[in-house]
């Protein structure tokens, strides 16, 4: 199975870039691994909340083959411990997943579109965090799932 990131914006700290760069490296021991950043939209700010979203949804479907499985990261999806999200994780290698994709949105959350392709939605918490450190955090825990799945002992140091 091959795992695609896909993160509306970049990242200005590069602490974030240097820990987020470290566990995509530590990620590849397990999976194939691709982080794909859209670029922020441009003149944004003379955008509606919609049409933003918008802009950036077309962005995003242009980055889905049919054949990918979407999933949202979303306030309003399903959370799960990260031994959950393990086996969430092996469901879908053991369903013949070929390509899982995960996807941040911008700050507006995702157009409707997004929604509509999308086969899932995950939360990580009921607390906001910035779009940057989502990326660290999920990839983190993407890469606690495999250990996990190996019974190696990151998950319990």
């Amino acid at each position: 199975m091959n795992i695609k990131l896909i993160a509306v914006g970049k990242t200005d700290g590069k602490e974030l870039n240097t820990l987020t760069d470290r566990y995509i490296k530590r990620l590849g021991f397990y999976v194939n691994f691709n982080f794909e950043i859209i670029p922020d939209i441009k003149n944004a700010k003379n955008l509606s909340e919609t049409q933003q979203k918008d802009k950036e949804g077309e962005l995003i479907l242009k980055k889905i083959a049919p054949t990918d499985l979407l999933v949202l990261l979303d306030e309003n999806g399903k959370t799960f411990s990260s031994e959950g999200f393990a086996s969430h994780l092996q469901k879908y290698m053991n369903a013949g997943v070929k390509q899982l994709v995960f996807v941040i949105g911008g700050p507006y959350g995702f157009s409707d579109s997004v929604y509509q392709k999308a086969q899932g939605k995950i939360s990580l918490s009921k607390m906001t965090f910035s779009h940057q450190m989502i990326r660290l955090f999920f990839i983190e825990q993407l890469y606690r799932g495999f250990t996990i799945l190996r019974n190696e002992p990151y998950h319990h140091r």
